[in-house]
């Protein structure tokens, strides 16, 4: 099922929290809904599910495919809605929580008992979890019960379903593996999915799209590579990660890494894994000399924090065999430049953003 907002604006009193969206959502796509606390993320995903209603607009809509639901309540979206922190019913057995959707159905609409029987364990099989189905979730770990939370909103068969940060509970090696299962049974399953998050690395590693957001705004949308290599804005730029920003000379052609020219007062924002250490200054006259402060090895990549002439840190992010060929320690003195093929993210007050 495809999602189509039109037009949707949402305040409570006098905060706006959404301002004038529009926004498709893909039949069978999986899209992350990224941005800081307070940019409107989860009252996007609840107007979505009916759980809010938009402000009053005749041009507003809320269109599942072809149908507007805009002022249908939850309960007639054919939504699964998983919560951060699992909403599971302490009571209840594993079995009986994933079964509690299908049980609570108007009687015209219930399934068997033998039907809600197969559904279940149908589910139990696919998020892995066949043997402890009579187990109660005080008995599951953090992961466990976000697989039953996630099994029960499956198991009415939703057109759509709706995550709110739903790792957002949990340790950091937890989350990694349970990103990796959302993106395989989205693979399996090809629902429409749309999950809150703010945490760019879940976004990139998990959506097929992402939507980023800002201040109740849409600030860009696209493919993860699209966001990450082609922000639009410098807001994107940082938010999806660590960024150095350097003011001096751009000409489209060669820059000027200086922190200050007020001659040419453009700003360039430059990821760490975009700089490269040279040892000596030979033959590129617009690298720019620096400190060594502090050398990190452990982990995939070597960090280095380097301070310039204005006593201001530098971050560069080298591969370990980078960081071999060109070995640093505190308080050596090298020199930084951009890499060759990096197309820097400039902006200036008379051209505005731009690559």
């Amino acid at each position: 099922m495809s999602i189509t907002l039109q037009n949707i604006t949402k305040s409570f009193d006098h905060f706006q929290a959404i301002k004038d969206i529009s926004l498709t959502f893909k039949d069978g796509e999986l899209t992350a809904l990224l941005g800081p606390s307070g940019s409107g993320k989860t009252t996007l995903l609840r107007l979505v599910a009916g759980l809010e209603l938009p402000d009053e607009n005749p041009e507003s809509r809320i269109l599942f495919n072809d149908a507007d639901v805009a002022r249908k309540p939850a309960s007639q979206r054919n939504v699964g809605f998983v919560f951060q922190h699992y909403a599971l019913f302490r009571h209840m057995t594993v079995f009986e929580n994933i079964a509690f959707g299908l049980r609570v159905m108007k009687r015209s609409q219930r399934p068997p008992k033998a039907e809600i029987r197969d559904r279940v364990n149908e589910l139990l099989k696919l998020i892995q979890l066949g043997a402890m189905a009579n187990r109660m979730p005080s008995q599951l770990s953090g992961g466990q019960r976000q697989r039953v939370a996630l099994a029960r909103a499956l198991a009415i068969r939703p057109k759509v379903l709706l995550l709110d940060e739903p790792f957002g509970a949990l340790d950091a090696k937890v989350r990694t593996e349970l990103r990796r299962w959302l993106r395989e049974l989205h693979d399996q399953l090809h629902i429409t999915s749309i999950f809150v998050t703010h945490d760019q690395e879940e976004a990139l590693e998990v959506a097929d799209r992402i939507v980023v957001m800002n201040q109740g705004a849409i600030e860009q949308t696209g493919t993860p590579d699209e966001v990450f290599h082609h922000p639009a804005s410098e807001f994107v730029l940082q938010f999806l990660g660590d960024v150095n920003v350097f003011h001096g000379r751009f000409n489209g052609s060669s820059s000027r890494f200086h922190r200050i020219d007020t001659d040419h007062p453009s700003r360039m924002l430059v990821r760490p894994h975009e700089i490269e250490v040279l040892l000596n200054p030979l033959g590129n006259p617009d690298a720019i000399p620096v400190q060594t402060h502090r050398v990190l090895t452990a982990g995939a990549v070597v960090k280095l924090e380097f301070i310039d002439s204005l006593h201001q840190s530098i971050q560069v992010h080298l591969s370990h065999a980078d960081y071999t060929r060109t070995p640093v320690h505190p308080g050596m003195k090298v020199y930084l430049r951009p890499r060759s093929q990096y197309n820097p993210f400039v902006r200036s007050a008379a051209n505005g953003y731009g690559h």
